[in-house]
């Protein structure tokens, strides 16, 4: 039997409305993946060390209050530094239009904007997240 997908999912910033990814981490761990939750005002550097620790898969960061560029870029970046690249960063919350290329070209898999339905983000997972053996 293959390992379950482990996830973390992170509210990196000083956005205080985590709603959205206390959703998300309920439909992945109900879909059978493993998932962290790290809480609220996460630094990049916090989310990065439990990615590590949790021996993730995958990072899904939540955020809302504007600074998708920076914290998104400052997280891939980290990642990078502890040579944990293999690491599936995908997001959600309020990311203009105009910005996810962007942030695709920075390193995020895929962004998720309002609408995005639980279903497709848990086979969005499924399809791009493999489990480590």
């Amino acid at each position: 039997m293959a390992d379950r997908i482990r996830i973390v999912i992170a509210k990196p910033g000083l956005d205080g409305h985590d709603r959205g990814a206390k959703v998300i981490a309920r439909a992945l761990r109900d879909a059978g993946m493993e998932v962290v939750y790290t809480g609220l005002h996460q630094t990049p550097e916090q989310i990065v060390q439990t990615v590590i620790q949790e021996d993730a898969d995958a990072v899904g960061l939540s955020v809302l209050s504007g600074a998708h560029m920076t914290l998104f870029r400052r997280t891939i970046e980290l990642l990078k530094e502890h040579q944990a690249e293999d690491v599936v960063v995908f997001g959600g919350g309020i990311v203009p239009d105009e910005d996810i290329p962007e942030l695709e070209q920075a390193g995020v898999a895929k962004i998720f904007t309002p609408g995005a339905t639980m279903e497709d983000i848990v086979d969005w997972v499924r399809t791009n997240v493999a489990a480590a053996d």
